[in-house]
């Protein structure tokens, strides 16, 4: 069998002509089923040491997108590195399909490995090397967005604690000047989704298929759910959630005293004077959040323990750092790495433990031995993550926690109205997706805008735009998934719903459902969705009845907890 390097450190410097070898030797390798089950270890390291190497290359260019020398590096491995390597893992799979090897933890990798064989096309391979470029480009071009603010050059991300602010005016400024990039640079960005357009429906077509949003669903293993199901799923969110959001922001309206709600009164806490602040340094952060994770199991704790004594965070907003925030895993150690920009707002918090969330996964699914076998789809790994902020909750107030026992009430508000609000967005952004690539007029960048605009007004009322088009034009823009990850949204809605079954779950016995939440990340990929979400004790949600039992458990506890205020308007 071949010999490998010991380490990803080995790759960080080469180039397709250094690695090529390995697969060459892979690809040559005699095989039989006594040989077999070494043959896909060899393999498998081959893809730890080199994903390592990539995603090292990849967190330093996010890390600072203004180095060229790290974009390079990132560059070498998306755009030169990665599509040849797709080439040849198919190129062995099918090796593998030929062979008619299989055995009862390989069969959903299996499944996955002849999808991809179907799909591959040779031509497609310098689309996706221009794809990666576009990418790089959408990453540059948004990491630089700044702004001036009371003579101080904040990142967008900077300015979010302003969107809380009591004052009104404050508040509507820093929406402006937040959405202000995003409106100047729309004609480069539309150009960039332009091509991009392009190149993803010459992918399609490649493929055989009639369309980009159908190669899609096979391309992410798609196998338990259909674009009817997720039609399904747009119907029973406007039926469902829609109206529970409505109500949400009526009640806004009348906390603030205000006749209409504009875009700028959304984010502030309407029940609170001060503005809740978890934490001032990324030192009390990541303290707090430690002993968080230590109360809701043991074990988790000591993962999180593990991440931050090796320095696998990066969490403050600074120039030049690409804006959101994601956890990804470095395969070979085992480890997994959290990106996010934090500005000391709740916010901050329910995305370090959302991306907590998907560490936990990475740390229980890596004794797994094959590395196919510890991916999932999104919608296992996003049920990871959202079921964690969930789960974390009943722990946030001090001495552990960020918050102090009246200010946890409200992030335990925030929270929930968050997930209501979210589901609707979700819903308008997959919807968004599906009209640009099945609806014919996906090229051109006016009806894009327009049909923003359409499917955003059946999801979200109660808002007043009026005056501000282009503003709500650039939300789109916003939405690097719409640009990096096409039709990588319904996933959240789906795992949400899938977490409010947890967090049901957990009402009536926290230790037991936090058992079989970890049981279900343990499964790495080896079992199909629906498996892996009965085995957390979830299902997968389409249908409004369903839908409707979990918005409405939602709704109850935000009544619950606006109660405790002791004000009849709370409790209304």
């Amino acid at each position: 069998m071949i010999a490998l390097p010991a380490s990803p450190r080995a790759f960080t410097h080469s180039t397709w002509i250094d690695i090529a070898p390995y697969y060459e030797a892979l690809a040559a390798e005699p095989l039989s089923p006594e040989t077999m089950d070494a043959w896909l270890a060899a393999w498998s390291l081959l893809e730890e040491l080199v994903d390592e190497a990539a995603t090292l290359a990849s967190i330093d260019y996010t890390c600072d997108t203004s180095d060229p020398v790290k974009e390079a590096a990132h560059l070498r491995f998306s755009m030169e590195i990665a599509p040849l390597m797709h080439e040849q893992q198919v190129r062995l799979a099918r090796r593998l399909l030929d062979s008619g090897y299989t055995r009862a933890d390989l069969e959903t990798t299996i499944r996955e490995f002849r999808t991809d064989a179907e799909l591959f096309r040779e031509e497609s391979i310098p689309l996706f090397s221009e794809l990666e470029e576009l990418d790089a480009k959408y990453e540059k071009i948004t990491g630089g967005f700044t702004v001036e603010w009371d003579g101080e050059t904040k990142t967008l991300q900077q300015l979010q604690p302003y969107l809380k602010s009591r004052d009104r005016a404050e508040r509507e400024r820093a929406f402006r000047l937040m959405s202000a990039p995003y409106v100047d640079q729309r004609e480069a960005l539309a150009d960039l989704f332009d091509r991009m357009f392009a190149l993803r429906s010459r992918i399609a077509a490649n493929a055989g298929a009639d369309n980009f949003q159908q190669y899609v669903y096979r391309a992410k293993h798609r196998f338990d759910y259909t674009p009817d199901d997720v039609r399904r799923f747009h119907d029973a969110v406007k039926q469902t959630v829609v109206p529970a959001v409505g109500r949400l922001l009526d009640y806004r309206r009348r906390r603030l005293g205000i006749d209409v709600l504009r875009p700028w009164d959304l984010s502030l806490t309407p029940d609170r004077i001060d503005p809740l602040v978890p934490f001032k340094d990324v030192g009390r952060f990541v303290d707090r959040a430690q002993r968080i994770f230590d109360c809701v199991d043991a074990e988790l704790g000591r993962d999180f323990r593990t991440m931050a004594s090796e320095r696998l965070l990066d969490l403050d907003s600074r120039q030049g750092k690409a804006p959101g925030g994601y956890c990804t895993t470095l395969q070979h150690r085992g480890r997994p790495f959290i990106f996010m920009n934090a500005v000391g707002i709740a916010d901050d918090v329910n995305t370090l433990v959302h991306e907590a969330g998907h560490c936990f996964h990475a740390f229980l699914s890596n004794p797994l031995p094959l590395v196919w076998q510890r991916g999932t789809g999104m919608e296992a790994a996003e049920l990871a993550s959202m079921s964690m902020e969930l789960l974390a909750a009943p722990f946030l107030a001090e001495p552990n926690g960020y918050y102090d026992s009246d200010a946890v009430r409200h992030a335990w508000i925030e929270h929930l109205e968050d997930i209501l609000f979210s589901l609707a967005h979700i819903a308008s952004v997959d919807a968004f997706q599906s009209w640009i690539y099945t609806s014919g007029a996906g090229h051109d960048r006016d009806a894009r805008d327009a049909a923003w605009l359409e499917i955003r007004a059946r999801f979200e009322g109660g808002v007043d735009w009026s005056g501000l088009r282009p503003e709500r034009v650039a939300r789109w823009f916003r939405q690097l998934h719409i640009f990096l990850l096409p039709f990588y949204y319904i996933e959240y809605g789906i795992a949400q719903l899938g977490a409010l079954q947890i967090w049901r779950a957990s009402i009536e016995d926290h230790p037991r459902a936090v058992a079989r939440y970890k049981r279900a990340l343990s499964l790495g990929g080896t079992r199909s969705l629906p498996e892996i979400y009965d085995v957390a004790g979830a299902k997968l949600v389409f249908d409004a009845e369903t839908m409707g039992d979990l918005v409405a458990l939602v709704e109850a506890k935000i009544a619950e907890l606006r109660a405790g205020d002791g004000d009849s308007e709370l409790a209304a």
